[in-house]
């Protein structure tokens, strides 16, 4: 059972499945996040939509959730963001790119631009926070949308689970500060949370259903 009831938000699970992938969208004009997959499979998305993107934002920096931003970025000439500390990763993890038979991430496609921790108008009356979520990756962030009731938030926490601190640059106590610093926002319960794996869930749930949501 999905818990996302906002329209402006789609959810995407690119080829070949694995990551959660999020188009917001108002009017003709869109932004995307944690854009995974085939650089031509995202313009056939955008273009049966008639969407065109105005920028990219990433979660954080791992192959699975950036893969296809640099092209997308540099086709549509607009930025891709990714928090300063998540910048290293950039190109980490090819393999697993080459795995899914994904191009690999190069120092000579387009790079990230810096991410400001502010709130942020994307597109016409559409708000977003930027909360800071280090733990999984150094540079791990959510974004929470308040006046939608929405928050990308990620690897930092699924739906019974959270995100690995085993990878480079994780870090166990920052991943649980993150998560303890989300729930102690007190979210409204109908919150929808989209997660960067598995199925989307609302705040509501992972007060009852995750144990570590606290």
């Amino acid at each position: 059972m999905q818990h996302l009831k906002n329209n402006k938000f789609e959810i995407l699970q690119m080829q070949p499945r694995n990551t959660n992938s999020v188009i917001a969208s108002a009017g003709d004009k869109c932004v995307i996040f944690d854009p995974w997959g085939h650089f031509d499979d995202w313009l056939t998305v955008l273009q049966e939509r008639n969407l065109t993107p105005v920028a990219i934002y990433a979660t954080h920096g791992h192959p699975d959730h950036i893969s296809a931003a640099p092209a997308l970025a540099h086709h549509f000439d607009i930025p891709w963001y990714l928090h300063s500390g998540d910048f290293r990763l950039v190109g980490w993890g090819n393999g697993l790119l080459e795995y899914y038979g994904l191009p690999a991430i190069s120092l000579n496609d387009k790079h990230p631009t810096t991410l400001d921790i502010r709130r942020t108008e994307i597109l016409p009356n559409l708000f977003m926070d930027i909360i800071e979520t280090p733990g999984h990756t150094p540079g791990g962030v959510a974004y929470h949308f308040p006046d939608e009731q929405v928050i990308i938030i990620g690897d930092t926490i699924f739906q019974d689970s959270i995100g690995r601190y085993d990878l480079p640059g994780g870090d166990e106590k920052m991943l649980f500060q993150s998560i303890s610093n989300i729930h102690n926002m007190n979210l409204p319960n109908q919150t929808g949370v989209i997660h960067g794996h598995g199925m989307d869930t609302d705040i509501g749930w992972l007060h009852k259903n995750n144990p570590y949501f606290k």
